[in-house]
């Protein structure tokens, strides 16, 4: 049986594209709701999904503004809506100092090192740094109560090369994985190719793979095609809308 669902608001990388979003997923149970990175454009679509009041924590994986600038609006909209209780934000540091709302009282924020773990209701949040400039945090997102067959959810965020998901554990269902670029960009910058990202998901063995933060100049189709061909399988092209089980 499930443990939630993955609903992508926004996945081009770096920047948003025309009618795109940045980095920004919503992970959710029945008794949870994660906003997984808050990049430019999503907050608008996670209002299309839930009524943001629902939202129990906001996880920033670093302070890149594509993956956090629309915490701005969400904390505007709070305001005016008298949200009531404030929302959890759990960000490396230095983030909130980059915020107007570092002090505002719609967040409440705690500051994420690797190797943190916390609980939001009933899902258990675990966290790692991995190969990017500033300091960048992957999680692993699982069922406090998890049964034998339940399987973990996991995040990348940004990363390059030298880290791999295997930090996060050996037992991952569903994978969300940076995929920036294809093969011809690898070592440029400190991200991964499609290529990269198949050949580490395949040896640490996760189950399914889906492959975002792709420049929007990158063909969609190239990208997966190389992942897909590395991971030895199919694997998920992440879309705005997209929704998966976990």
């Amino acid at each position: 049986m499930p443990s939630g669902t993955l609903t992508v608001l926004g996945c081009d990388g770096s920047y948003p594209g025309p009618g795109g979003a940045a980095s920004g997923y919503l992970v959710r149970t029945a008794a949870a709701t994660i906003w997984l990175d808050a990049g430019s454009g999503t907050f608008a679509r996670l209002q299309e999904v839930c009524f943001p009041g629902t939202v129990d924590a906001i996880v920033l994986s670093h302070d890149h503004p594509d993956h956090w600038s629309d915490l701005e609006s969400f904390a505007v909209w709070a305001r005016h809506q008298n949200a009531g209780e404030p929302h959890l934000v759990l960000a490396p540091p230095g983030l909130r100092e980059r915020s107007y709302f570092g002090n505002d009282r719609s967040f409440d924020w705690r500051e994420v090192e690797p190797s943190f773990r916390i609980d939001v209701h009933g899902l258990r949040c675990s966290f790692v740094a991995t190969d990017h400039g500033p300091p960048t945090l992957a999680v692993r997102i699982e069922k406090s109560d998890a049964l034998p067959d339940d399987k973990p959810f996991a995040y990348s965020a940004d990363t390059g090369p030298d880290w791999s998901v295997e930090e996060l554990g050996d037992d991952i269902g569903l994978f969300l994985c940076e995929a920036t670029y294809t093969k011809e960009r690898e070592g440029d910058f400190q991200h991964l190719s499609g290529r990269q990202a198949g050949i580490m998901a395949g040896g640490a063995g996760v189950g399914d793979l889906v492959v975002t933060h792709r420049w929007p100049t990158v063909g969609a189709d190239a990208l997966a095609f190389e992942a897909a061909e590395a991971f030895g399988r199919a694997v998920h092209q992440a879309a705005p809308g997209l929704t998966l089980e976990w």
